[in-house]
């Protein structure tokens, strides 16, 4: 059986060791608070403005986007490289178990790397090699979770990583 990386890896066609490039140095220290606050702003208004695909921006309908841009912000900072800003406010982020409500499938994933890919373009204060790397974490993610909802939907728990670590004796 394929662990929920080794599906990330195959959905979205970026291996681990891409997806994981951002680990590599602090793009929080390099790219700033700044920056990651415009990116899930200007992605969240892409979101919530999409016209083309009234289904995606119903998923988020239910959410106010002040917090939902708060919440992105604060997991992107945490994740590359800054304070945990998110596990302060919120806790661990188990991405997951927050995505369980949703029904986050390949066309899902598709559209929110759309709008992503849209948002990075327009932040003129990412260099390109900082897109590339966050583009890659982004989509594996993204494929992550896919692969999350499909245990979701086959009614099998996702096992905790610490879990799969215990021996039996």
């Amino acid at each position: 059986m394929q662990s929920l990386q080794q599906k990330a890896s195959e959905y979205s066609g970026v291996s681990q060791s891409d997806a994981f490039a951002i680990d590599e140095t602090s793009l929080f220290e390099k790219l700033g608070l700044d920056t990651f606050i415009a990116l899930s702003t200007n992605f969240y208004n892409r979101v919530y403005d999409d016209e083309e695909e009234e289904w995606f921006r119903a998923i988020f309908a239910k959410s106010k986007k002040e917090d939902a841009i708060r919440n992105q912000y604060e997991f992107f900072v945490q994740r590359m490289g800054g304070p945990p800003l998110f596990s302060q406010r919120r806790g661990h982020p188990a991405l997951i178990a927050r995505h369980r409500p949703f029904p986050v499938t390949h066309q899902a994933a598709q559209r929110w790397l759309h709008h992503m890919q849209q948002a990075l373009d327009s932040v003129t204060s990412i260099d390109p090699d900082s897109k590339v790397k966050m583009m890659n974490f982004f989509r594996h993610t993204a494929f992550f979770l896919v692969a999350g909802d499909e245990l979701k939907s086959q009614n099998q728990q996702v096992p905790c990583k610490h879990a799969a670590q215990k021996t039996t004796v």
